[in-house]
């Protein structure tokens, strides 16, 4: 069984050191803050399925380091809030807003999105969700409160990254969900509940190449950084992770794992 290993903490605490933007750099290709598996050009596919209109208001759920939440804000002249139960991420995120002097359109907020949101209902233009959907175990209840606090005929995007698609050992299922708690489905549970909270699912796609394609890179850019990293993660951190990392590219590169992107819409009352 696979000790469990923090990514988020040290990350978020470390975000701007050099190390971590060299290896941002090295395996997005463009840092725009990501600490998942999108590549910019992928995120702004997803920004377009929202249709997304200036001044309107997006919600980001788990919104990491604030960097895409910022990126889109800039992107599509619109207003960002973000919430993430991680006090270190959105720590950095509010730190990198007031740097920038964006705090009139942009605001983060430590909320844990399992629980009921701190908003009012149909408060949001759009939605979106990138990689962290598989973090919350009541996902029926998660959707319910999206749909809660979104306006009618307004759109959210999300992506599951651990949809089971193939054998998949225990131990291998330990390694994937080594950095926190997982919830693993398989094909069909989500668009259950998707029609169960009252969202219209207006399309999914298999987007497992981009997860591959990035924990490879990420793993690589690690190892040639290993030195600069073992003075901030140590050397057990580093192993777990390098662990972590291998396990998530062999997964979905083998396709027993998939990573599936879905865009759903509040149908109007």
């Amino acid at each position: 069984m696979a000790k469990r290993i923090d990514l988020f903490d040290s990350t978020y605490s470390h975000f701007t050191q050099q190390v971590l933007e060299a290896i941002r750099k090295e395996t997005f290709g463009q840092d725009i803050g990501q600490n998942s598996w999108t590549t910019m050009d992928e995120h702004d596919c997803f920004i377009s399925w929202l249709d997304l209109h200036p001044e309107q208001h997006v919600l980001e759920v788990a919104s990491g380091s604030g960097g895409p939440g910022r990126y889109l804000a800039s992107s599509v002249s619109c207003r960002v809030t973000g919430i993430d139960a991680n006090e270190a991420g959105v720590g950095t995120a509010n730190q990198s807003v007031a740097r920038s002097g964006e705090a009139d359109r942009i605001t983060f907020k430590v909320a844990d999105a399992n629980s009921r949101l701190p908003f009012d209902d149909n408060f949001f233009d759009a939605m979106l969700c990138i990689d962290s959907m598989n973090h919350f175990p009541d996902r029926l209840k998660v959707f319910q409160e999206w749909r809660r606090v979104l306006r009618p005929g307004r759109r959210a995007v999300f992506t599951d990254p651990v949809v089971i698609a193939g054998p998949v050992t225990n131990d291998e299922l330990a390694l994937r969900s080594s950095i926190g708690l997982f919830l693993f489905v398989p094909p069909g549970v989500n668009e259950k509940f998707i029609e169960a909270s009252g969202f219209r699912l207006l399309k999914q796609e298999d987007v497992s190449s981009n997860a591959a394609l990035v924990s490879g890179r990420w793993h690589e850019s690690r190892h040639r950084h290993k030195e600069a990293l073992m003075k901030i993660e140590g050397e057990e951190r580093f192993a777990g992770l390098q662990e972590f990392f291998a396990a998530v590219h062999r997964l979905t590169s083998e396709k027993r794992l998939s990573r599936i992107a879905y865009l759903v819409e509040k149908q109007a009352q």
